[in-house]
């Protein structure tokens, strides 16, 4: 622990010196204590002595700091306390470390140089060189390929789409694929591994699969390959030698490999094969096989859809992909008014290793645009943004920016299995601090104060 809080300190001291002495960028503190920002992430509130007025704690300093571009401070950064109350996990705390940075007339490749050299300038000499520029990947080849918007590329073992082979066979029919829509086919090849996989195991695996989603559709089979292209599996009583040979060929495997066969509607199914791909390549690596490699990969991810579905079921309002300040691509602008979900935004994540370590965008900057999303498209109440607004409307240079996760950076750095083991007083897994024992109650007295009730037992 002595040794990641040091190196820590190191780090960031090193960040501060790159974006002031060598780049020019303003450390600028901003408040933490502010009111409730539209879409985005679930936040703590903190009452006042005022009768129902309520603070937010920050998300991010998002916010602030377009308001900072606005006001003439072309390059920010800060390193930021965040505030979310969400579940936590071995990566996620509801207060954690930000590297915060926002620049006025720059573009996604300015931002992602900036980044790299950044990077660069703190990597710990004993870790290698970084390879710069970092690749870059679309945000649909991630999805078709790894299953996941962060792939892990330190191994192969990609998504194989089949989909036409089991819909022109006996797949199709007992998958009664025909009753449902987008119905895809997709596999993993897993070589010489069929034997490292036991029963209890394959059981576990599949299982965890189904539970990514609540969909009821899905299926998954674990296929082991034996002599003269037989399958050892559930399925293959039910299937020719002519299907099974044709899957075989089209996936390139022989005696001795494992295939994942995972079935259903595409959408669910493909993070679940994601998943799924993680979760064997590290049951593989328990047993001895060597799947990843020793190299830190890092990637940027870009072309993201600027909007989600909404997640409720009676179809709400879209969702913000990122947050609702994302510009859209200028390509699909067009699209924004007629056909939202097939804009792109012009929104990028930097990934090492499989983990995302940090996010950003070049933001709307002009006010009709953004009051535009937030009250067509995402249905929120533009007057909870009315400052931001106004500022865009005095006039607002062309800004973006990004945000770097500190905690995760410094775990990966430190090969540290969670987040906690480089954070000085760290909550528990239930948000907890288990040495002052907050979060606490609070007398009654202290509750009037505040102009609060609480409910215990459904009483108030």
């Amino acid at each position: 622990m002595q040794r990641n809080i040091r190196l820590r300190s190191e780090i960031v001291m090193k960040m501060r010196e790159f974006l002031i002495r060598s780049h020019g960028f303003v450390d600028i503190e901003t408040p933490t204590l502010f009111r409730r920002t539209p879409g985005g992430a679930q936040e703590f509130v903190v009452p006042t002595r005022m009768p129902g007025k309520f603070y937010s704690l920050v998300q991010s300093p998002q916010q602030f700091k377009q308001l900072l571009m606005v006001g003439g401070f072309d390059r920010y950064f800060q390193i930021a306390r965040c505030y979310r109350d969400e579940g936590t996990k071995s990566d996620r705390q509801p207060e954690f470390t930000q590297v915060d940075i926002e620049m006025s007339f720059t573009t996604k490749e300015n931002i992602q140089r900036l980044i790299e050299g950044l990077l660069n300038h703190v990597w710990p000499e004993d870790m290698g060189n970084l390879p710069i520029p970092f690749p870059e990947m679309s945000y649909k080849d991630a999805m078709e390929n790894y299953g996941v918007d962060k792939p892990d590329t330190r191994f192969g073992n990609l998504l194989q789409d089949i989909t036409d082979l089991a819909k022109a066979n006996e797949i199709s029919r007992i998958f009664h694929s025909s009753q449902i829509a987008d119905f895809a086919a997709i596999a993993i090849v897993f070589k010489n591994s069929a034997a490292l996989i036991s029963k209890t195991a394959e059981d576990s695996l599949l299982a965890s699969a189904k539970m990514t989603t609540n969909k009821t559709q899905l299926a998954f089979v674990l296929i082991r390959m034996e002599d003269g292209g037989k399958w050892k599996s559930s399925l293959a009583k039910k299937l020719t030698q002519e299907t099974m040979n044709s899957v075989g060929d089209r996936l390139g495997v022989s005696a001795g490999d494992a295939i994942l066969l995972g079935l259903g509607p595409r959408e669910s199914l493909v993070p679940s094969m994601g998943k799924i791909r993680l979760e064997v390549a590290n049951h593989l690596e328990t047993r001895g096989v060597k799947l990843r490699s020793n190299s830190n990969n890092f990637l940027w991810v870009v072309d993201f859809p600027l909007f989600l579905p909404s997640e409720e079921l009676d179809g709400g309002p879209l969702q913000s992909a990122h947050h609702p300040f994302t510009a859209p691509h200028p390509d699909d602008e067009h699209l924004l008014r007629s056909s939202p979900l097939d804009v792109r935004g012009l929104h990028y994540d930097l990934v090492l290793n499989g983990s995302e370590i940090g996010g950003g965008s070049i933001r709307i900057h002009q006010s009709e645009l953004q009051e535009y999303v937030l009250k067509e498209i995402l249905q929120e109440d533009p007057t909870n943004l009315h400052h931001l607004l106004k500022a865009l409307r005095c006039g607002a240079p062309p800004h973006g920016g990004i945000a770097l996760g500190l905690d995760r950076l410094m775990s990966i750095l430190c090969d540290a299995n969670s987040i906690r083991d480089v954070i000085a007083f760290p909550k528990s897994l239930d948000g907890k601090d288990l040495m002052s024992g907050a979060p606490s109650s609070i007398s009654q007295k202290e509750k009037e104060m505040y102009h609060i009730g609480t409910v215990n037992n459904n009483r108030s």
